[in-house]
This record gives C-alpha cells, structure tokens and sequence, in this order.
C-alpha cells in the first residue's frame, strides 16, 4: 500500500518544459507530413456515422492511467486523420476557404501557449493594444474611415470620436452583438422596452443573407414575424434591389412598426453577390435603421484597390465584419468586427462586477474588449493576425487574394468552353457557380438537368479526388466551385475540370443507353 500510494503521489507536472518541447516538436513533425500529404488524401472521407468509437477500441471508458504522448499521437493519424474532412486540401473546392498561413500556425502556438485571458486592459495590456493595432491595420488597408479606428489622437478625443474594433470568434456572434445592440437603441429611441417593444421592431437583409442572420435574430429576441427577406433575382443578379428595401420599410413604418437594422453582404454565400452598400445605407438613414455590412469572406479581396469599390459607402454604415479566418491566411476563428460607435455595443453588453474593476478601465481610457462581445473571456486572437499581416505585409496579401483570383477566372473560362455547362451567376471573386445545362443532350428536361447535376456532385465527391458543394439560385440545383485553399495551384483545377468532364460524359452516356 505504501509503495502504491508513493507512486500515485508522484508530482504531476503537466508543463514539463522538456515535455512540452518534446510533445510540440511531434506535433510539428505532424503538422509537416500533414501538409506534405495532405494533397493525396481523399478530400472527404468515406467513413460513417459513430466510425470513431468503432476504431478506437480505447474509447469505451475515459483512461485512467497515463499513456505516453506517443499513443495518442499514433491514434490521432491512425483513427482521427482517416476521418477528417481535408480543408486544408488543395482539391477542397466547396466552401468559402478556411486559409492558414505559416504564421498565423506560429501565431496561434504562442498565443495558446500564454493562455491569457484578455477580457479588461488591465487582464492583458498587450494582448488588447495588439488586437487594436492590428485592426486598425486592416481598417486602413480596406480603405474604411476613421470613424472606425481605435486609435485616437487628442483631437479625436475632443470631438467625441468612439469608433473601434474587437475581434471575436464568427460572423454570427458580429451579427448578434450588432443585432443587440441596434434593438436596445431602438427601444430607448421608442421609449419603450420589454416584450411590447420588441415586438415592434423590424430587421431586413436580402434573402441570399446567411441564414446565420436569422439565427442571430432569434437570439437577439425579435419576433420571427417581423423579420423581412426581402426578395432578390437574376435582374439584380441576386443582390439586394434598394427601392425593394426601402418599400418594405416604409411599409412596416406607416403599419406602426420600427425598423430596427439592416444587414447587406458583400459576397454571399450561395452566389458571391454583392449588395450596394452606399443606396442600403441611404435606405436605413431614412428611419434611422442601423446598418451592418457582413463582408466576412469577400470582404478581404476590398485590400486590393480593383476590389475596394465594392465597399463605397461604408463611410455611413453602423457596423461592418469580416473574417480572415476565410480568406486572409489567419486561421480560425478570427472575425473582425468595426464599429462607428463603440458605446451603443458597449451600453448593451458592458458588465462591471467589482472583481474586474481596476483604474484603468475606471478612468475611460480604454475599452475592454468583454464590453464588446457576448462572453467575458476571450483567447489572444489579435497575436495571429498581427503575426500574419507583419510577416508577409499588404503586398503579399494582396499577391495571395489576386492569384485566387486568376486560378477562379481560369475554371470558369473552362466551364464557358464546354457547351454542356453553363455558368449560372456572372463570377464574383474566386467561386464559380456552374451546372449541367438542361440542352447538354437532346431531350435533356429541366428536371433531367438538375438530376444529372445531384449526380455529378454526388460522384465527384464520392470519389474523394475533389469536394464541391451546392446551392440553388432561381430555383436550379447549381454547383459550387469555390477557389482558395491555401495549398491550390493551377493545376488542380485543371485536374478538378478534367474530372469533371470525364463524369459528365460517363452521366450523359448513361441517361442516353
């Protein structure tokens, strides 16, 4: 018994440095096979539902005696890595990218290695300057005023400027804080609070919005009812028409209702359209609607001057979001949020318990950042891209977001040579939008088309060489072809369309025997 309790009274030293030195130098090795592979690895796996448990025949009870780190090492690439859809893949094609870089990995290492906590100022002094610097960064590569910037000079602060940033997770939780913070003004602006008020205030975004807006709104406490999809069509090629938005408001404002927030995308997800962001904001100024502008992928094109137009009239918006996480090589999650105001975020979501108040954030020199976002905790995302964007400059990134670009124009001259497919949505960006036309073959329906197109997708992904993924715009079944996954070069979509081609005939072939 004496010997047994000596044993298990061994000190435990979870931060070993040489075991943390040793366990990342593994990991490393890990990461650089991974992406050595990675481009062999079927895209998507083919495994089914509870395949994990089934291979770890380790996995039945939680493990009470310590295994070396090797053992989990060995699981994670015999059961974890066969399981794991490849986003980092260069033949990853379905969604809007989740980039990385070199230094947003080195980044997001040392800030998980410090472990702060960076709610207050005072939790993490460089933790909140460095994301503030960074953000303002950004904000200045994309051209936005400085209403936005969190720097203030002695004259800002004379004129009351208030503007800022904060990064947090997601474009859902952007959503969300805006969505909160615009229905408390509404409310005190009304008069009025509680359920009686709420009900009474109205929220629109076109319907090729995310549908992560609609959730937010729910979470937000508006009622289903009163939140407007206002319609969008090929005339406008599916981005918000103003005068439709503007009808509607006017509408719910002469029925007693208070139009509350607007949300307008620059680079849906189904299409890649963008909204007018300058006639959106003239539309919301007219009942003092706050206005957000969800940017979160092709937001990040906007630091290359070709693209910054897409932006024009961000100058009268409330707020406006995007993610690096999607196209700006910093991993996830990192979404950048701008505010004109920071004090109409902050008048909702600020908490002060007497544990968190310290002099400097007293004294009103600066905001905590927990004032800004849902939570109070909150990781060091603002090391990672402040590593990315002081490693590899606006140049740089600039290089990265034009040759995605190019490759995306390149697949979608390829789809526009073969007269059995048709391109749905003029390109935006880096994602093509194409389908099996209904006259590929004689006699081809309608109905015929959007069979075939359910099949070639579902071929292709089977055969785990590519990964796409569908939408459906003016009701046709449409593929996906999304551009961007850090490791991609040319010739995979080149690899990619002859695939493509080849399945096609093999389909065609099929429905005409």
């Amino acid at each position: 018994m004496a010997a047994a309790f000596a044993a298990d009274s061994e000190r435990f030293e979870p931060l070993n440095a040489d075991d943390v030195r040793s366990y990342l130098h593994k990991a490393v090795d890990f990461v650089y096979d991974y992406y050595k592979s990675v481009e062999s690895l079927p895209v998507l796996p083919g495994v089914e539902p509870g395949y994990l448990v089934r291979q770890l025949k380790s996995a039945a009870a939680p493990p009470n005696a310590a295994a070396p780190f090797d053992v989990a090492m060995h699981e994670l690439r015999e059961a974890v890595v066969p399981g794991t859809t490849h986003w980092a893949s260069p033949n990853f094609f379905a969604f809007f990218p989740a980039t990385n870089s070199a230094a947003a990995i080195a980044g997001e290492l040392v800030a998980s290695a410090m472990n702060t906590v960076g709610f207050t100022w005072q939790a993490n002094p460089a933790a909140a300057e460095l994301e503030a610097l960074a953000l303002d960064w950004l904000a200045q590569l994309l051209l936005l005023p400085d209403s936005f910037m969190n720097r203030r000079t002695s004259a800002g602060t004379a004129t009351g400027r208030t503007g800022g940033g904060v990064i947090l997770g997601t474009t859902s939780e952007a959503m969300l804080v805006t969505l909160v913070a615009a229905r408390d003004a509404a409310l005190r602006r009304s008069g009025s609070d509680g359920m009686a008020g709420i009900t009474r205030l109205t929220v629109y975004a076109p319907d090729q919005t995310h549908s992560t807006f609609f959730k937010a709104c729910r979470l937000a406490g508006f009622d289903p009812a009163n939140v407007r999809s206002v319609p969008t069509g090929a005339d406008t090629d599916y981005a918000l028409d103003p005068a439709r938005l503007l009808e509607a408001m006017r509408r719910d404002a002469d029925a007693g209702l208070v139009p509350t927030y607007v949300c307008v995308t620059v680079g849906t997800t189904s299409s890649n359209a963008v909204d007018p962001v300058g006639p959106a904001a003239d539309a919301a100024a007219v009942f003092g609607a706050w206005l957000h502008v969800d940017a979160a992928y092709a937001g990040s094109a906007c630091i290359c001057p070709e693209f910054r137009h897409h932006l024009d009239g961000v100058e009268r918006v409330d707020s406006v979001s995007l993610s690096p996480h999607k196209w700006l090589l910093t991993c996830l999650d990192c979404t950048c949020l701008w505010v004109r105001d920071t004090r109409r975020l902050t008048e909702s979501l600020e908490t002060r318990p007497e544990y968190l108040r310290n002099d400097a954030s007293e004294s009103g020199t600066v905001t905590d950042l927990k004032d800004m976002q849902v939570g109070v905790g909150r990781r060091f995302r603002g090391l990672k891209l402040w590593m990315v964007m002081r490693t590899y400059g606006a140049a740089k990134l600039r290089q990265h977001i034009r040759s995605d670009v190019a490759m995306a124009k390149v697949f979608e001259e390829c789809v526009r040579s073969d007269d059995r497919f048709e391109v749905v949505v003029p390109r935006n960006f880096a994602l093509v939008c194409f389908r099996i036309r209904p006259s590929a073959t004689a006699g081809m329906t309608e109905e015929d088309a959007e069979a075939a197109n359910r099949e070639l997708m579902e071929r292709l992904n089977r055969s785990g060489r590519v990964f796409l993924a569908n939408t459906v715009i003016g009701g046709k079944f449409v593929l996906r072809f999304a551009v961007g996954s850090t490791l991609q070069e040319e010739r995979h979509l080149r690899s990619a369309w002859d695939l493509i081609k080849m399945t096609t005939t093999e389909i065609i072939k099929g429905k005409m025997d």
